[in-house]
């Protein structure tokens, strides 16, 4: 018997076979990976990767769900549910008990949490190999977007500064039950080596990058006023003038720097 979908937990549950195959098939999950999948539900996307991965772990909220999954996947594998708010999983510590190096990640995320969870799975992204993600379309779309895109903003710089980011395939409403009143799409997340990261704090970036698409009508001179001077910014090799959805994720990066060192 299908469980009730819960609007409290935002769940739209996932049951059209050609995108869970769609999906897996991206995912492609080898004997050994250690998978940890967020938001199991009703266990669409555990259960075929559990077939291959043999053994993984899944972070579940609802009480609910958790009985009848673990059920079935104890018929496939080894599947390790942990009951908690997935914003209070440590990922780096579960590596690091389970014995992995690099974790993989997947999840039908809920659209009202979506932001909060990638990037609470950013502050573990040194021990996770990659990421898969189903979220709301307009929200991939604004995590891959180019400098010059309308959707082009702070997700898209502090994903791309932490990320290689890509938009694989959409998924319409009808795909759920109950179906959501917009597409969803699927986007893989892959962290960056150590030595392609900014070394500059993730907090002056953060800074910078906020300020600067606070007023996204305003140029640079005005959204940065207290953080970087005209003269910092000309030293970027940035025109004062520009506004913020024209830079790159490497130009906030030296703006950052700049911040960064007028504060001493």
């Amino acid at each position: 018997m299908s469980a009730r979908p819960k609007k409290s937990f935002g769940q739209h549950f996932l049951h059209e076979k050609r995108y869970i195959d769609s999906i897996v098939s991206a995912i492609s999950p080898r004997d050994g990976d250690t998978v940890i999948e967020i938001g199991p539900g009703e266990g669409a996307l555990t259960l075929p990767l559990l077939a291959v991965a043999r053994k993984m772990t899944a972070v579940e909220l609802d009480t609910d769900l958790i009985p009848a999954l673990q059920a079935r996947a104890d018929k496939i594998g080894e599947l390790h549910i942990v009951h908690q708010d997935v914003l209070k999983v440590d990922f780096t510590r579960m590596a690091a008990e389970m014995g992995a190096t690099r974790l993989r990640i997947a999840g039908n995320l809920p659209y009202y949490i979506s932001s909060p969870i990638l990037f609470h799975c950013l502050d573990h992204s040194g021990v996770i190999e990659d990421m898969h993600f189903m979220l709301q379309k307009e929200v991939v779309d604004r995590m891959a977007a180019d400098p010059g895109s309308k959707v082009y903003g702070r997700l898209s710089v502090m994903l791309q500064l932490a990320c290689r980011v890509e938009s694989l395939f959409v998924v319409p409403p009808g795909a759920f039950r109950p179906p959501p009143k917009v597409d969803s799409a699927v986007v893989r997340l892959v962290p960056l080596p150590a030595e392609k990261l900014p070394t500059v704090a993730p907090q002056a970036i953060d800074r910078v990058v906020k300020a600067a698409f606070g007023m996204r009508r305003k140029t640079l001179s005005n959204t940065l006023k207290g953080l970087v001077g005209e003269a910092g910014i000309i030293d970027c090799g940035i025109d004062p003038r520009a506004r913020a959805e024209t830079l790159s994720p490497a130009q906030f990066v030296a703006l950052a720097e700049t911040y960064a060192r007028q504060r001493g």
